[in-house]
C-alpha cells in the first residue's frame, strides 16, 4: 500500500492520503482518545475494580462504544464473556516450622514468608512436607533442562529460586542471559510444582533477579486475591509461598547437605535435585468468596478468511477504592491502563469507519482482571471464542504514553515473535526505529495480557513509544518515568492530567492498527522465532 508522508513534527511523519487508489490507513482521532481516558480515570469510576460498581459502568461503556461504532458483538449475539472467579483471603498460620534438623527453624509470616493456597478450601496445610531442592524449579526441553529428572515430588515440598539458571550466569546464549524466559517468572514455578504433583512450592526470594523488592510480595500475597473459578478444574498444591533469602539460609544451615553456594550449583548443567533431610508444616484457611467478571469484546468479519483473527487486546480493570495516599483512596488507573483501553477504542473507531473490510477477521478484546494476576485474559486463553490455531496475531496494549510522539518504539520481549518485524516496517514509515525493551530481566514480557495469548500457541506483540520523545529527547522521556514509577504507579495519583497530550497515543495507534491491517490482508501467519519458548506450542496446535 502506497502512502505519501506528511511532516507532523520536526522529525516525525505520519500517514497520511494515498494516490495509489486504495483505501489509506484512517487516523486515529485524538478527542476520542482525551474523551475515552477521562471518563474511564473519572472518579466516578472508582477505580474500575471488578465486582463493584466501576466494573459495571465500565463493562456499559465499552459496549456502547463498540456499538456505536457498528461492530459486531464477539461472543455469539453478546458484548461479554462471562468470568467465573472466586476471592480467597488467605490467613496463614503465624509460623511455619522447619524441622529434622538438630534445632527446630520457626519462621514468621510476612517477615519471613507468605503462604496462601489457589485451592478453593477453607482450610489446607503442608503437615511435616519433606523440603526437596529443585534448584530453578525448571523444565525446559529447548535447553536440554530439567530440574525435575528422576524426582517424585508427590506430598512434599519443592524449594526453588526465583528467575532462571542463564540469569547471572554471564553468558548470553545459557538459556537468554540476563533476559529472563518464562522459566524465570514465579507463575511458572507454581505451575511446574503442580505438574509435578508437588504438596508446595515455596520461592526463595532475592530482590535483584525477582525486579521487586520483599515488601512487593508480603503486600501482594496478603489479605483477600482473587483466582479464576476453577473448583476441581486441574490440581493445585496445597501450599504455594515465598521464603527470604535470609529465611532460607536458615534452612540451609539446618539441612544435612552442603548448600554454601546453591545459586552456582543450581545454574549447573550437572544439577541434580535433592531432599533437604527437613521437614515444614503451615496451615492456611480461606474465606471464600465466588462471583463473576466480565471480558468485552467486538469483532469486524473478515470479507475472505472470516476464520482466521487478530485479536487486540487490553486490560479495562484497575485497583478500585483502597488505602489512602495524600487525601485520595480511588485508584483511577489513567495510565494503567485507561490509556490502552482508549487506545484499542481509537483503533476499534477507526477500523470501523473504512470503507474496505479487512480479509481477516479483527477481534477487539476487553479484559478483566489483569491486575489480579493476568485472569480475563487467561480464562479467553482457556475458554477461547475464536480458536487457538486460527488466530493468527494479539496486539496488546498496556500503559500508553501521552507525554507527546516518540521517535522509538520499544518492543517488550523482544526476538520473540515475527510480528516485531512487520512492527518495524511500519515503524519506518512514520520516521522511527524500533528498540528492544532496555529493562529485559524484570520478565515484562509475561507480566500482561499477551502473555495468556502467547502461552496457548499465539504469536503477540507487546510495544510502544516510551523511551526517545521526538523533540525532547531521552532525558525528558526518562524523568517522566521516574516520576510516574515513584509516586504514582499503582497509587491513586495515577489520574487524569490535564498537561497531557494525546498526538503521541494516536501515533502508537496508528502503528499497531497499521501491522494488524497489515496481518489481518495478508495470508501469512507470522512465526514465533528460533529460541522462543512458545514456537513449540504454536507447532503444536497448528498440527
Amino acid at each position: 500500500m502506497k502512502k505519501i508522508l506528511t511532516l507532523l513534527v520536526p522529525g516525525m511523519l505520519v500517514f497520511s492520503c494515498t494516490n495509489s487508489g486504495e483505501e489509506a490507513s484512517p487516523a486515529i482521532s485524538e478527542a476520542s482518545l482525551k474523551t475515552h481516558i477521562e471518563v474511564l480515570s473519572s472518579d466516578d469510576f472508582q477505580g474500575r475494580k471488578p465486582f463493584t460498581e466501576g466494573e459495571i459502568k465500565t463493562v456499559n461503556y465499552l459496549t456502547d462504544q463498540f456499538k456505536a461504532y457498528g461492530l459486531e458483538p464477539g461472543n455469539g449475539d453478546s458484548y461479554v464473556q462471562e468470568v467465573p472467579m472466586v476471592e480467597l483471603t488467605a490467613m496463614p498460620s503465624e509460623t511455619m516450622t522447619i524441622t529434622g534438623g538438630s534445632e527446630d527453624v520457626v519462621l514468621n509470616v510476612l517477615n519471613d514468608f507468605v503462604a496462601y493456597t489457589e485451592r478453593v478450601v477453607e482450610e489446607t496445610s503442608l503437615d511435616a512436607s519433606e523440603l526437596v531442592f529443585a534448584g530453578y524449579g525448571v523444565v525446559a526441553p529447548e535447553y536440554g533442562w530439567n530440574d525435575y529428572e528422576g524426582l517424585d515430588v508427590k506430598g512434599k515440598t519443592v524449594v526453588v529460586l526465583v528467575n532462571d539458571p542463564g540469569f547471572a550466569s554471564g553468558d548470553s546464549t545459557f538459556f537468554k542471559g540476563e533476559t529472563m524466559t518464562y522459566y524465570g517468572r514465579w507463575t511458572y514455578k507454581y505451575e511446574e510444582a503442580a505438574r509435578q504433583g508437588a504438596a508446595g512450592c515455596l520461592i526463595i526470594h532475592e530482590t535483584v533477579p525477582a525486579g521487586y523488592p520483599w515488601l512487593v510480595v508480603r503486600n501482594s500475597w496478603s489479605g483477600a486475591s482473587l483466582y479464576l473459578d476453577q473448583s476441581g478444574d486441574s490440581y493445585q498444591p496445597d501450599v504455594l509461598g515465598w521464603i527470604t533469602r535470609d529465611a532460607a539460609i536458615k534452612i540451609f544451615e539446618a539441612s544435612n547437605q552442603d548448600m554454601k553456594n546453591y545459586s552456582e550449583m543450581s545454574r549447573s548443567k550437572d544439577f541434580k535435585p535433592f531432599s533437604l533431610g527437613l521437614n515444614a508444616s503451615v496451615s492456611v484457611k480461606n474465606k471464600i468468596k465466588k462471583d463473576q467478571s466480565q471480558n468485552v469484546i467486538a469483532k469486524i468479519t473478515g470479507t475472505e478468511r472470516p476464520d482466521e483473527y487478530i485479536i487486540y487486546s487490553a486490560h479495562w480493570d484497575h485497583l478500585g477504592i483502597g488505602q489512602e495516599i495524600d487525601g485520595d483512596s480511588i485508584y483511577n488507573g489513567a495510565h494503567d491502563n485507561a490509556s490502552g483501553t482508549s487506545t484499542m477504542l481509537g483503533i476499534a473507531e477507526a477500523m470501523a469507519k473504512m470503507e474496505t473490510k479487512p480479509k481477516r477477521s479483527v477481534v477487539f478484546l476487553a479484559v478483566t482482571a489483569e491486575e489480579q494476576g493476568l485472569l480475563g485474559s487467561k480464562h479467553y486463553a482457556q475458554n477461547p471464542i475464536y480458536s487457538p490455531a486460527q488466530t493468527v496475531a494479539n496486539i496488546n496494549m498496556d500503559g500508553i504514553t501521552a507525554w507527546g510522539p516518540m521517535k522509538d518504539l520499544t518492543v517488550v520481549g523482544y526476538g520473540q515473535s515475527e510480528l516485531e518485524d512487520i512492527a518495524e516496517e511500519v515503524a519506518k514509515k512514520q520516521g522511527r526505529y524500533i528498540i528492544p525493551d532496555p529493562d529485559p530481566g524484570k520478565g515484562y514480557f509475561f507480566r500482561s495480557d499477551h502473555f495468556q495469548f502467547a502461552k496457548v500457541g499465539i504469536p503477540a506483540l507487546y510495544a510502544s513509544g516510551g523511551y526517545e520523545h521526538m523533540t525532547r529527547g531521552v532525558d525528558y522521556v526518562d524523568s517522566l518515568n521516574q516520576i510516574y514509577l515513584s509516586s504514582k504507579y499503582h497509587r491513586p495519583q495515577d489520574e487524569y492530567d490535564e498537561s497531557w497530550t494525546f498526538d503521541g497515543m494516536a501515533l502508537d495507534g496508528e502503528l499497531l492498527m497499521e501491522v494488524g491491517l497489515k496481518i489481518a490482508n495478508s495470508a501469512d501467519w507470522p512465526q514465533w522465532k528460533e529460541g522462543s519458548e512458545f514456537k513449540a506450542i504454536r507447532e503444536s496446535s497448528k498440527k
